[in-house]
């Protein structure tokens, strides 16, 4: 099975984050913040405008972007974690 985001939306894979602080510190599951960067697996169509055109999308699937902390929602497929969030919320592309 495949995943298809609708509209403007993108499906990213989260960076994995580090466990350990610079001082050695093991870092419990839950203390962890979201991440703020990731791969992008999957992008939409882009967005339908009020006259009827769709926007092309500036993201393509393999790039590494820079998103909003809170802005994606997460879930799981087939056992991985993975995020769904708006191209208006990627802040930049790692080049």
């Amino acid at each position: 099975m495949q995943l298809k985001p609708l509209g403007d939306h993108i499906i990213v894979e989260p960076l994995s984050s580090q466990e350990v602080t610079k001082s050695g510190i093991i870092l419990p599951e839950t203390a962890k913040e979201k991440p703020e960067q990731g791969t992008v697996i999957a992008v939409g169509p882009g967005k339908i405008l009020d006259n009827g055109q769709r926007a092309p999308m500036d993201v393509a699937v393999g790039a590494i972007v820079v998103f909003k902390r809170y802005s994606p929602d997460d879930f799981k497929f087939e056992g991985k974690e993975y995020l769904i969030l708006s191209q208006s919320d990627v802040l930049a592309i790692v080049a």
